[in-house]
């Protein structure tokens, strides 16, 4: 079983668009690979032949993960997006929750669907006003794990659409419900040190590791600066500052 949880520091969870960019990434020190289309929205799906071939090529040497696509909570829709994302042999189903429906029915037939080895990270909207009552209910139905992301990229990051307590709150709720917490939209690398305080699993990025923007391809030298900055303890930082 993947444990994204305990590990001191948070994970480095780095979004992908191919083979190369996943080979990229992992050379350059991502900890997580994570298979997305930023073109195609906030959790963008790519194409299930294009997450195998990440799969294949990653070849255990990091947890995969894939996004389903930004789909409402309908639990039909999810449930067969999420079988066939699960069927590419990723480790790890983001599924998003927009905060437009509410999802319970949908979180039940998740945790209900067989999806082989993959385990389920649902993923939070901090700019659609999020429902931090669901961890127990996601923890309830078999999910693993719960990330904080932003919907709309135009419209600021997650340390700017969210206050850093409600940020804080999210962490907290999660790690009570036995839920791996990631945080993630639009961060930056100046984000990293206030975040890190907070004892999140998971960090996760995608516009910060390329050049010019999120839909641009990775760039190793701003992968390699994220894994730097995360190597470096705020906690230290903060008690020798």
């Amino acid at each position: 079983m993947i444990s994204l949880s305990g590990r001191g520091r948070p994970a480095f969870l780095a979004s992908v668009t191919s083979a190369d960019e996943a080979e990229t990434a992992l050379h350059a020190g991502a900890d997580v690979i994570d298979a997305k289309d930023p073109s195609s929205g906030a959790l963008g799906a790519l194409d299930a032949e294009v997450v195998r071939e990440i799969v294949e090529r990653i070849a255990g040497r990091a947890p995969v993960s894939a996004t389903v696509g930004d789909l409402p909570a309908d639990p039909a829709k999810l449930v067969a997006a999420a079988r066939s994302m699960a069927s590419t042999g990723v480790d790890l189903v983001k599924v998003g929750f927009f905060g437009d429906a509410d999802p319970r029915l949908a979180i039940a037939a998740l945790g209900e669907a067989d999806l082989g080895r993959a385990r389920l990270v649902a993923v939070l909207m901090a700019d659609r006003g999020p429902d931090f009552a669901l961890l127990p209910h996601l923890a309830r139905h078999g999910f693993t794990g719960a990330m904080l992301d932003t919907a709309d990229k135009a419209n600021g990051r997650l340390t700017t659409v969210l206050a850093a307590d409600r940020v804080a709150a999210f962490v907290t709720a999660a790690h009570a419900a036995n839920l791996f917490a990631g945080l993630a939209g639009s961060l930056r690398k100046t984000d990293i040190a206030g975040l890190a305080r907070l004892r999140p699993d998971v960090l996760g990025f995608r516009g910060a590791l390329c050049a010019e923007g999120r839909a641009t391809a990775l760039d190793p030298t701003r992968v390699a600066a994220v894994r730097a900055a995360l190597d470096t303890d705020p906690l230290r930082e903060k008690s020798v500052a």
